[in-house]
C-alpha cells in the first residue's frame, strides 16, 4: 500500500464529515471535494481542493456533471501494483486517491413522500456518487471506500496511528459499498416499475396489469440473532427491510430476556390484531392464534374480558394493547405469566410493576399501520422461491354486508358480529370465533373441517364457563354444509357472519332460518394458513 496522499469527500448526508475532514487535514492528507460538501468543510475550517480545480473543468448542467472525469476516476482506479498505471498517472499529472467517502442522494426518502413529483425524484438519482463509490470499492486493494458515516471514526483512528487501513477492513467496506449501490439501484428500478403500474391502472387483470413487479429485490439487514428458531436445533436470524422504519415499525425493548423467534412471530400477530380496534383493546396470542380478545372502556376491563376466554392458554402468552399502558393494567396482570407485552407506550407506573418480573419482555412500538405498495408485500418461502401477496389489512365496508336470512341481526348482534369478524381475520384456518360485542367467548382454530372448528370453539367456551347462548359467531370462509351452523345454533348462538359463496349457501341459510338465526354475508374470505 502507498500512503494516503489524497482523499475524496462528496456526501449528501453531512453527519460526521467535518470531523473526518479535520482529522484528514491534520494528518496532511489533501482533501478534494464537490459543491455542498466543499462548502460545508470550508465553513468548518477544513482546507479543501475543489473538484473543478483538479479536473480543470467547471461543474455543468446544474451539478449533474462534476466528478465524471479521468483526473478523478484515474486517481481512484489506478492499479498501484502495475508500473504502467503509475507511469500513466505521472504522464497526466494525476494524484492517486487513497480514500473515498461518498454517500448518495436520498432517493428512497424522496419517493416515499406522497407529494413527490417524478421530476423531483429523477433529480435524486445519483450518477457521479455511485460511479465513484463503485470505482473505490472495485480498487479496494489500494483504496478505502466509505459509504456509512458510522465508519468514519474507525477509519480515522487507523490513520491517526500512522497505519494504512488493513486489507480486511477495506474488503468489508467495499462489500458494504456494493450492497449500498445495489440497494440504491433496486429502489430506483422499483420506483420506475411502480410508475408503469400506475400508468396501467384500470387495465383488466390478465391483460397487462402487473400488481407486483417482474423482479422483486429484497434488501435486508440483520437486526437480531435469537438463540434459535422455532426449535432449539434450528439456527435463526431476524432481518429488517433496509430503508424502512424497522421491525414492528421501530421497537424498543425496555426490559426482559432476549426475544425468541416464536416471541417475534406471536408479537407480530398480536400487534396487528390490536390495531383493528378503535376502542381500548387487549389481545392475548398463543402459538400465533388469539386465545382471547377483549375491548372495553379501559385496558383493565378489556384485559379481564380477553383473559376470561381461555385463562389456561393465556399462560405464557403474548399480550398486545392499542393504548398506553399504566399501572392499573400492569397490576391487573400481576398473577398471569406472560412472555411479552407489546404496547405503543409503557408508563413509569407500569414499568415499576413489571420490574418485579425481570424476564418479562416489554416492547414499546408504534401501532401497526399497513404500508402500501409492493414494499408491503407479505412473502413466504417455499422450496425454490417465495409466495408474495398483499397484506389482508384493508378496512372493510361493513355496510355492504348482505343479510340472507329472514331475520336481520339486531343492533347489538351486529356490533358483536363486527367484533367477531375482526378477530377471525387473525385466527388460523379453519377459523370460528364465538363472541359477544365486547369479548371472545370461544375460538376454534386450525382444524381441518369447519364443523370441528365450531365444536372446538364451543368446547373452549364451556371450559372457560362462558355462555354461548345469545352470542354470535364468525367464520373466516363459507360453511360447506349446514352441520357447523347447526352445532352453533344448538349452543344458543343467535347470529353468524360469513363470506358466503358455497354451492350449499341456500341450505345453510335455510338452516339458519329454521333456528331463527340472523346471518350476514360479507363477500370476503379471510383464510390464514
Amino acid at each position: 500500500m502507498h500512503p494516503v496522499r489524497r482523499a475524496l469527500l462528496s456526501v449528501y448526508d453531512k453527519r460526521g464529515v467535518a470531523e473526518l475532514g479535520a482529522g484528514l487535514a491534520r494528518l496532511g492528507i489533501e482533501i478534494v471535494s464537490t459543491g455542498g460538501t466543499a462548502r460545508h468543510l470550508e465553513a468548518a475550517g477544513v482546507p479543501v481542493v475543489s473538484v473543478s480545480s483538479v479536473t480543470g473543468f467547471p461543474e455543468i448542467l446544474g451539478g449533474r456533471v462534476k466528478s465524471l472525469h479521468p483526473r478523478i476516476h484515474g486517481g481512484i482506479l489506478a492499479n498501484r501494483r502495475r508500473s504502467s498505471d503509475a507511469s500513466e498517472l505521472g504522464e497526466h499529472g494525476i494524484v492517486p486517491i487513497g480514500l473515498v467517502a461518498v454517500n448518495l442522494y436520498p432517493f428512497r426518502d424522496t419517493v416515499r413522500r406522497p407529494d413527490t413529483a417524478p421530476e423531483e425524484a429523477i433529480e435524486m438519482i445519483d450518477i457521479g456518487g455511485p460511479a465513484m463509490l463503485r470505482a473505490a470499492a472495485k480498487n479496494f486493494d489500494a483504496v478505502t471506500p466509505v459509504v456509512d458515516p458510522a465508519d468514519y471514526p474507525q477509519v480515522l483512528a487507523v490513520l491517526d496511528r500512522g497505519e494504512e487501513p488493513p486489507a480486511a477492513l477495506r474488503r468489508r467496506l467495499a462489500a458494504k459499498a456494493f450492497r449500498h449501490t445495489q440497494s440504491y439501484d433496486a429502489a430506483i428500478s422499483a420506483w420506475l416499475e411502480g410508475l408503469d403500474r400506475e400508468a396501467a391502472d384500470g387495465v383488466a387483470p390478465g391483460d397487462g396489469d402487473d400488481r407486483f413487479p417482474a423482479h422483486l429485490f429484497l434488501d435486508l439487514s440483520r437486526e437480531l440473532e435469537p438463540r434459535y428458531g422455532e426449535n432449539p436445533h434450528q439456527p435463526a436470524a431476524v432481518y429488517a427491510t433496509a430503508g424502512g422504519p424497522g421491525i414492528f415499525g421501530g421497537f424498543e425493548q425496555l426490559q426482559g430476556k432476549e426475544l425468541s423467534y416464536n416471541n417475534l412471530l406471536d408479537a407480530d400477530a398480536a400487534r396487528k390484531m390490536a390495531a383493528l380496534f378503535e376502542e381500548p383493546a387487549v389481545v392475548l396470542v398463543k402459538h400465533n392464534n388469539p386465545c382471547g380478545v377483549g375491548r372495553g372502556d379501559d385496558l383493565v376491563e378489556a384485559y379481564r374480558r380477553a383473559l376470561a376466554c381461555d385463562p389456561v392458554s393465556a399462560f405464557g402468552s403474548i399480550v398486545a394493547v392499542n393504548r398506553p399502558v399504566g399501572r392499573p393494567l400492569a397490576e391487573a396482570m400481576a398473577e398471569l405469566f406472560v412472555e411479552v407485552v407489546v404496547a405503543p407506550e409503557l408508563g413509569a407506573g407500569a414499568r415499576e410493576v413489571y420490574a418485579a418480573k425481570p424476564n418479562l419482555r416489554l416492547l414499546e412500538c408504534p401501532p401497526y399501520r399497513a404500508a402500501g405498495g409492493v414494499e408491503a408485500a407479505e412473502l413466504r418461502a417455499i422450496d425454490g422461491g417465495f409466495l408474495a401477496q398483499a397484506p389482508d389489512a384493508e378496512a372493510e365496508d361493513e355496510g355492504s354486508w348482505a343479510c340472507r336470512t329472514t331475520r336481520p341481526p339486531t343492533a347489538e348482534e351486529r356490533r358483536a358480529l363486527s367484533f367477531a369478524w375482526k378477530v377471525a381475520r387473525y385466527v388460523k384456518s379453519n377459523a370460528i370465533v364465538v363472541a359477544t360485542a365486547e369479548q371472545t367467548v370461544g375460538i376454534g382454530a386450525g382444524q381441518m373441517s369447519r364443523v370441528d372448528s365450531c365444536r372446538l370453539a364451543l368446547d373452549k367456551a364451556a371450559q372457560a364457563g362462558l355462555a354461548t347462548a345469545g352470542a354470535v359467531a364468525a367464520s373466516d370462509a363459507f360453511f360447506p354444509f349446514p352441520d357447523g351452523l347447526e352445532a352453533l345454533a344448538a349452543a344458543g348462538v343467535t347470529a353468524v357472519v360469513q363470506p358466503g359463496g358455497s354451492k350449499r349457501d341456500a341450505e345453510v341459510v335455510a338452516a339458519a332460518d329454521e333456528h331463527g338465526m340472523a346471518m350476514l354475508f360479507t363477500g370476503r374470505r379471510h383464510f390464514r394458513h
